[in-house]
């Protein structure tokens, strides 16, 4: 059932967001050189990478690094980027990753390829047997602000009580959330 709501969701979502999400891109272009879109590589279901499209907020140089473990992260947006994170527009292109079956729209956010500690701690946990989603309960109760060993325990919660209606209460808070920036540090 899951996954025929991800689809349909998707699939109206796409729809009702096409224009704004042409424009985004058309913006991405005309402000700085390089792809509209990134494509990071992320641990999915059963640990097996995959590409995750996100719009382009970062310079072409950046290092394949978490944004708060970069040095200086204000250094590496690009002049739209930092305003396309705060209002977590620079997801959009993960629709394409939930109708591909990469993703759900709820479940553990996706690690990225070198985040060694997230992806062993999820494993020793079996969070690693369900599919990542753009956001789940670790984004809606602290986001970026959470360190590792906390969004797993979350993460876990979630694994133990995911259900439709678990799953519709953090598409909602998810809305609420990025309404008001809330956890968004960069």
């Amino acid at each position: 059932m899951k996954r025929i709501f991800d689809t349909i969701l998707g699939i109206i979502t796409l729809v009702v967001l096409a224009l704004p999400m042409l424009l985004i891109a058309l913006l991405i272009k005309l402000s700085s050189r390089g792809p509209v879109v990134y494509w990071s590589d992320r641990v999915g279901i059963n640990n097996k990478l995959f590409k995750m499209p996100k719009y382009r907020t970062m310079k072409t140089d950046t290092p394949a690094l978490p944004t708060h473990l970069l040095t200086n992260p204000d250094h590496y947006y690009s002049t739209t980027g930092k305003i396309l994170r705060k209002l977590s527009l620079d997801e959009l292109p993960q629709i394409f990753s939930v109708l591909k079956g990469d993703m759900s729209f709820v479940g553990p956010r996706p690690a990225l390829f070198n985040q060694e500690d997230l992806i062993e701690l999820r494993t020793r946990k079996d969070i690693h047997k369900i599919v990542p989603g753009i956001t789940g309960w670790a984004q809606i109760n602290g986001r970026d602000e959470l360190p590792i060993p906390v969004k797993v325990d979350m993460d876990e919660y979630y694994l133990k009580h995911r259900s439709f209606f678990f799953d519709l209460r953090i598409l909602f808070l998810t809305l609420f959330n990025v309404i008001h920036s809330h956890g968004v540090q960069h």
